[in-house]
């Protein structure tokens, strides 16, 4: 053992623990000066989804004031998407790389932003859904007289999720919505399944599925389930077996059960505004909601809902005709290409 005779001074303890001061400062101020070089923070966005006008503003949702009278009106006007819909999308996957994550986590508005959003889900009261069940049985808004126009109807989004098929692999929505009309019937409890039965069942209507089976394979029924718990969702892939002997072996590729991509903002979009209703939706084939009807039915909806279907499927059948009438183009980029070739030569 080597025992040193130079003698400690108190100014060699002093040089060490300003350095390791200094390196402290700077890794603590790393972060800091980043946020300084930004400025001011900007006004963030709204975290709460902004409540649209017309038919659904009044209606009563799982946040914001609480509402003890309402009365659903008829939808005056298209709800959706104004986008059209991409397979892939909503798929509930981050594919952030490593420095888009890194970028957003030091972003100061982008925490505030998040900052909002869980307070929002705190604060929403767990059984609000529940209580407004008591207001017309939870239905949200009547379903329209009419068809909503073709040219100002807005899109139905893209979901993601496992169906009723064996392969166990996430299929898309908008794949199977494509060049067909669709009867959608989306639910998230049993509850809710019963609801949207009301219109779209064979027992309950079968006037519609004579519709189906008599267009051609023009014309489709779907069923989407949304479970956003995983313990319930568990339950749901136990219960599989049963489900298919219910549903049938034909109809296994339209049942989906979605746990994700659904946001607050998609729900406010095309009504999905209590997730204990049954709501159903009428698309055409370029995924457009023609027509909606939430809750339990009443009235004539289901009247609008075959006669709307009746009509989609005509639509449908004419475009068709006119796609097969039609020449197809002749691609004459190349000729005129070589023609002029031959003429510089």
């Amino acid at each position: 053992m080597i025992i040193s005779r130079r003698p400690l001074r108190p100014s060699d303890f002093r040089f060490e623990a300003k350095s390791c001061l200094l390196c402290q400062w700077r890794t603590f101020s790393t972060s800091y000066r980043r946020l300084a070089e930004k400025g001011a923070p900007s006004t963030p966005a709204p975290a709460t989804p902004a409540i649209p006008e017309g038919p659904l503003a009044d209606a009563p949702r799982s946040y914001g004031k609480a509402v003890s009278e309402f009365t659903p009106k008829a939808l005056g006007r298209p709800i959706g998407l104004p986008n059209p819909p991409q397979a892939g999308e909503n798929a509930g996957v981050d594919n952030r790389s490593w420095k888009q994550r890194r970028a957003d986590f030091v972003d100061y508005d982008k925490h505030l932003v998040r900052r909002k959003q869980l307070t929002q889900k705190i604060s929403t009261p767990y059984f609000r859904e529940w209580s407004n069940m008591r207001l017309h049985k939870g239905k949200s808004f009547l379903a329209p007289p009419r068809l909503f126009k073709g040219d100002r109807a807005l899109y139905f989004p893209n979901l993601q999720g496992q169906t009723l098929s064996k392969d166990k692999i996430p299929k898309d929505t908008t794949s199977v919505f494509e060049d067909k009309v669709s009867i959608v019937s989306v639910f998230s409890s049993v509850w809710a399944e019963s609801q949207a039965a009301t219109f779209a069942s064979e027992k309950d209507n079968p006037e519609l599925h004579e519709v189906v089976r008599s267009s051609g394979g023009l014309a489709q029924m779907v069923q989407i389930n949304i479970e956003e718990n995983a313990l319930k969702a568990m339950l749901i892939k136990l219960f599989m077996p049963s489900l298919r002997k219910r549903i049938g072996a034909g109809n296994w590729g339209r049942y989906f059960v979605v746990r994700k991509g659904v946001t607050d903002d998609i729900r406010d979009a095309i009504g999905l505004l209590n997730s204990k209703v049954g709501y159903t939706y009428l698309l055409d084939g370029e995924c457009r909601i023609r027509w909606a009807g939430s809750g339990p039915c009443e009235g004539d909806e289901k009247d609008g809902l075959v006669r709307g279907a009746k009509r989609l499927v005509e639509e449908l059948k004419a475009n068709r005709k006119e796609k097969a009438i039609l020449p197809p183009k002749v691609n004459t980029g190349k000729r005129v290409e070589n023609q002029t070739a031959a003429t510089a030569a």
